[in-house]
């Protein structure tokens, strides 16, 4: 799977990056591509948008696939998905019965462990189809923010007068775009559906609300070779699942801040423009009828992000909160488990290397926004929630979820005792007079909304 943002390239691999330095890709005559020596050439925009219209043509016809809507063609993402995946067998009956009960159980012992009570209403046994199926309505909200930036940026990167004469043609850049982006995101998704053990392996809620879910043939392909028993694994990850379900079903802002700080992200988006100049030159539209050309010229019609300060500290605003996210759920399922189950502390580390060696978490967020968790901070998260477990209590722990303004942030990461000598120093204070302002503003704005009902009514 590639670890660039899906859509982008790297610029660090293009041996021909420097080729055409400070005039970008050039058409005939050595002019910049679509612009001739007195600027804006009317002909060669014409003579680029037909080439776009043969290759959306030759696309749809190749993939069999109909219109989109929106800025990714998920259509395309999840056949090519489904076609990585290849055929499932359905997950037997009595498999499903021991997820059942492990994630029962796991319950239980989760119960003396946080104050966040139950979150999963059901618990389900997933194939790699199942997974694909049920998590692609949250993929949908997590790319859109991404791939409509991404096209806005295709029409905002033509001259006026060219957008004047494009007019409606220019739709076809945006399907271009979206069966782009489609074909990445099938490819990356078919991999991480064979790889991934739980719904929430990756730490966010992708499945839907209230439904913890395992997945069976992963978790045998990762319980080969381990030296604990198969239950205790499958217990193991069962917990996990109920403690990433508690903790997003009971922290009502969390699933929000997550989507939001992708958004935030992609409003930063710029480009290099170069490489979709190119593509566009060299399209050859009677090589579609050739199946094994198509990806070759889909991963023609890649960008350069350009990093801004702005998508920097959204994604150490992500990274971090992935981290708590993953450190919490870690301190949790160990104190829980610890005394029940002798492997914890090692199926633990040996999920963390799993991550520290390119895991479905780190390629899945390199593909959708260029971002890599470092398993350094969630270590380091999970050492700040024990600290904080020892030192407050699970319900001192815990409340930090009460507000996001309540949480460490990335340099209490890196020095976890003062973020705690903050909470406790003294007292709970710090959370309670948080906790007090917030549950009176929520009074202020009940009564305002009591109030503007009351002045509706009809007067007597």
């Amino acid at each position: 799977m590639s670890n660039q943002p899906f859509g982008f390239s790297n610029s660090d691999d293009d041996p021909d990056r420097d080729k055409n330095a400070g005039g970008g890709p050039t058409g005939p005559g050595g002019m910049p591509f679509g612009f001739g020596a007195e600027g804006f050439d009317p002909a060669a925009l014409g003579q680029m948008l037909t080439q776009f219209g043969q290759m959306l043509s030759g696309m749809g016809s190749a993939m069999g696939t109909g219109g989109q809507d929106g800025p990714v063609n998920y259509d395309v993402a999840k056949k090519l998905a489904l076609q990585q995946i290849g055929s499932v067998t359905p997950v037997p009956s009595s498999t499903a019965s021991a997820v059942t009960d492990s994630a029962h159980l796991a319950e239980v012992w989760l119960d003396g462990a946080t104050t966040l009570p139950a979150g999963a209403t059901r618990t389900e046994a997933w194939t790699a189809a199942d997974w694909l199926e049920n998590t692609l309505d949250t993929w949908k909200r997590l790319c859109d923010p991404v791939a409509e930036q991404v096209s806005g940026m295709w029409v905002s990167g033509l001259p006026e007068d060219a957008r004047q004469m494009a007019g409606p043609m220019l739709g076809m850049i945006g399907q271009m775009g979206g069966l782009a982006f489609g074909s990445q995101l099938g490819q990356a998704l078919g991999q991480l559906a064979s790889e991934v053990l739980t719904s929430t392996d990756i730490g966010l809620p992708l499945g839907p609300a209230g439904v913890a879910a395992l997945l069976p043939t992963a978790i045998e392909k990762f319980s080969e070779g381990l030296e604990q028993p198969d239950r205790e694994i499958l217990v193991f990850l069962a917990a996990r699942e109920a403690a990433h379900q508690r903790l997003y079903v009971h922290v009502p802002w969390l699933r929000q801040r997550l989507l939001a700080t992708v958004e935030d992200y992609a409003r930063g988006i710029t480009m290099d423009f170069s490489a979709i100049e190119e593509a566009a030159q060299n399209l050859d539209p009677s090589a579609l009828a050739d199946p094994s050309k198509l990806e070759e010229l889909l991963q023609q019609g890649t960008f350069e992000p350009q990093t801004t300060p702005e998508q920097k500290q959204a994604l150490e605003r992500l990274e971090t909160l992935l981290a708590l996210i993953e450190g919490w759920v870690e301190t949790v399922v160990a104190q829980a488990l610890g005394d029940r189950l002798p492997g914890v502390a090692a199926l633990s580390e040996t999920l963390r290397r799993r991550r520290a060696t390119g895991g479905p978490a780190e390629q899945t967020f390199a593909t959708l926004v260029g971002l890599e968790l470092r398993p350094r901070k969630v270590r380091e998260a999970a050492q700040l929630w024990s600290r904080l477990t020892d030192a407050a209590g699970i319900e001192g722990r815990d409340g930090v979820w009460a507000h996001p303004d309540l949480l460490p942030d990335s340099s209490d990461l890196d020095s976890p005792a003062a973020f705690v000598d903050r909470v406790v120093g003294g007292g709970t204070s710090t959370i309670d007079d948080a906790i007090a302002q917030i549950q009176e503003m929520e009074a202020r704005e009940r009564e305002e909304r009591g109030v503007t009902g009351t002045g509706d009514e009809p007067n007597e």
